[in-house]
């Protein structure tokens, strides 16, 4: 008989094979499919460890109920949705996982770039609507990639990766990283912004790898973009609440971006009356065209997905064994 009870507290709710590859032989595997956090309020009560993903938190009411939990596993990288210091109050550890999806999710913010700068997305509804000539004409002016500025928030795993197949396609890549040690640039070749401000000022495509703190809380705001080059793009693969969204119409709107990608939201989905939503919707608005929105899927992969179930639950097998704990974020 299983020893412990592992509980998965929202996002997958299959036959839950790759966690119970980890831990069939020591602990019960529940998914509790849990919509909101009062959902998981008696379920997870008891529970001797807890995956969770991204649908909901964990906050200090759930966490002062855990009687037995020797772990909160955030199977993802971003861990915001997880009060993490009452957890250390409370000696629980929380672990994340951050190398089940870098490539994925490098890969998205260059593919992201691309559909916006080389007018892919925008020639492509134009002409399912069957709107004006065949002909790139109505998507004028297009600037050749080499040489222009690929400038990233945050260069962490994901930041390094997306910066490298920047680099890759001759971008002059820049980054601001004020936790990155001195010569990090030198080892991979990039130029270092000393200040956020400077790096705003040369960015002709700012892309963003940041985790959510309360100083990235609205980092990208409309001051912060007000600072970019006129015809400049945004693309967001990190967390939501990054890039104030509510920004980006105006900024379309007045030519100061030439296009936004957002694959983040602070609350997903978000509401129906989001500006950046209507506009996004409105065939008469500029955001129409130049705007892409994706559901919070710049992490998924079929093997990126299997990478993440097997890597959180191997932590919870770690912690229930006594063994020593990786990627410890409290």
């Amino acid at each position: 008989m299983p020893r412990f009870r592992v509980c998965i507290a929202d996002f997958v709710t299959d036959d839950l094979a790759p966690e119970r590859g980890q831990l069939g032989d020591l602990a019960e595997v529940v998914a509790l499919d849990a919509r909101t956090e009062a959902d998981l309020h008696g379920p997870v009560d008891d529970a001797d460890a807890v995956m969770l993903y991204h649908d909901v938190g964990i906050r200090r009411d759930t966490i002062a109920r855990l009687t037995n939990c020797k772990l909160i596993v955030r199977c993802g990288v971003g861990f915001d949705n997880v009060d993490h210091r009452f957890a250390r109050e409370r000696g629980i550890p929380v672990c994340n996982v951050p190398d089940y999806g870098t490539e994925e999710v490098a890969d998205s913010a260059i593919g992201l770039m691309l559909s916006l700068t080389r007018g892919i997305n925008q020639m492509n509804n134009r002409l399912q609507r069957g709107e004006g000539p065949w002909s790139y004409a109505p998507s004028v002016p297009l600037r050749r990639l080499r040489g222009r500025v690929f400038a990233v928030v945050g260069l962490g795993r994901i930041g390094t990766a997306a910066a490298l197949r920047a680099k890759a396609l001759g971008m002059d890549v820049v980054f601001y990283d004020p936790l990155k040690p001195d010569g990090y640039d030198k080892a991979v070749g990039l130029r270092r912004a000393e200040t956020l401000d400077d790096l705003l000022r040369q960015a002709f495509v700012l892309s963003t790898h940041c985790p959510l703190t309360p100083e990235t809380r609205g980092l990208i705001d409309a001051r912060a973009i007000s600072l970019m080059p006129d015809g400049s793009y945004l693309v967001n693969t990190a967390r939501g609440a990054v890039v104030d969204t509510t920004a980006i119409p105006d900024a379309i709107r007045s030519g100061k971006l030439a296009g936004a990608a957002i694959d983040v939201f602070p609350h997903e989905p978000p509401p129906p009356d989001h500006p950046l939503l209507a506009a996004w919707r409105d065939p008469a608005d500029p955001c129409h065209d130049r705007v892409i929105l994706n559901p919070h899927s710049a992490f998924y992969s079929e093997e990126g997905l299997l990478d993440m179930r097997i890597k959180g639950a191997a932590a919870c097998r770690r912690a229930l064994l006594g063994e020593p704990l990786r990627n410890v974020v409290n």
